[in-house]
């Protein structure tokens, strides 16, 4: 009778065990994660943390959904497909919540823009391609090329549409075109031709890049669910650069047509430029922003007349509090 009862208890105590751990399963909070573009090596430190576990170890079951040319990821998460997402730059955001879309940047992974212009090898500089074909994307126009009109005086007639494509570049030397550092100089170079890229942030391009981007009503609803978001993905960064094989193989499995070459590149010019690690992230930790990066922004938007001033605060666009003490240092 003993015996039995002791087995009854061991039995119920295996129940309660079994019953904590579906408690522990259930505590896994979902959490999506948009990015903009097909899975590279740019969004590396989201799927290192995905990889590595960081994501379960702060209590969340992240699903990472790629982006791509026709998506639109602010559309997609304000009719509730993920909680946040990556956005191209501080800037595009900023513009997004001024055309009515309540959404707050909480982190910015890249402290400069990696957006730069190629040209042939004959350029050294931007002055140097005044006169030339300049291939740029529609998106620009909101973006970049204002900035780059007012600084070096380019004009409207000299820009063509890029069409994601290099070939045009190739096939004339006196075209220039739009690309990332880390992605399209990699490609020329493949294709046996000498370029010169021209980097915007080195000229003083105020922009964040590859933001954690949320809807106003997350931030204040889910504020832990996105902390740990926030802190999973920047020590996901740390350990990216550090070793990028975890991430690199969902990367390769999410994105089929990604090469280890291409991926290699792309992790060495990240280190190589401090992408990730430089700039004020140095002192403050991965992810970091400042008051006066995000008012550099806002101003070359309302300078640039690329938003009206009346219809977005700058301290509604963008939040320090996520960042502030957490300095997860490169």
């Amino acid at each position: 009778m003993m015996k039995t009862a002791s087995c009854l208890s061991k039995l119920g105590a295996a129940a309660l065990l079994g019953l904590g751990a579906i408690g522990a399963a259930h505590a896994q909070e979902k959490f999506t994660y948009m990015t903009n573009w097909y899975a590279q090596a740019e969004h590396g430190g989201f799927y290192q943390a995905l990889a590595t576990g960081l994501y379960k170890k702060y209590g969340l079951d992240v699903t990472i959904k790629m982006g791509g040319p026709q998506v639109n990821i602010v559309q997609m998460m304000a009719a509730g497909q993920a909680e946040c997402v990556m956005g191209s730059s501080d800037l595009q955001m900023i513009q997004m919540r001024e055309g009515g879309v309540p959404v707050t940047t909480v982190a910015a992974v890249f402290q400069k823009d990696p957006q730069v212009l190629i040209a042939h090898d004959d350029v050294k500089k931007f002055e140097d391609l005044k006169g030339k074909t300049i291939l740029i994307a529609s998106s620009a126009q909101r973006g970049y090329w204002p900035w780059l009109k007012a600084k070096y005086g380019f004009t409207d007639a000299q820009s063509r549409p890029y069409t994601f494509n290099i070939q045009p570049f190739v096939a004339d030397k006196n075209t220039a075109q739009q690309g990332y550092l880390t992605s399209e100089p990699f490609a020329i170079a493949k294709a046996g031709v000498k370029a010169n890229t021209l980097m915007f942030s080195d000229q003083g391009y105020p922009a964040y890049a590859t933001t954690i981007s949320c809807m106003e009503k997350t931030v204040k609803e889910r504020s832990a669910a996105v902390a740990s978001f926030v802190k999973a993905s920047m020590e996901g960064w740390k350990s990216y650069l550090a070793d990028p094989a975890p991430a690199n193989a969902l990367i390769k499995k999410d994105n089929p047509n990604m090469t280890d070459e291409q991926l290699a590149y792309s992790v060495a010019k990240l280190k190589e430029m401090g992408m990730v690690t430089g700039g004020d992230a140095a002192s403050m930790g991965i992810g970091t922003m400042t008051d006066a990066r995000a008012k550099a922004s806002y101003d070359f938007l309302v300078d640039a007349k690329l938003i009206d001033p009346a219809k977005v605060k700058l301290a509604d666009t963008y939040t320090t509090s996520f960042m502030k003490d957490l300095k997860v240092l490169p």
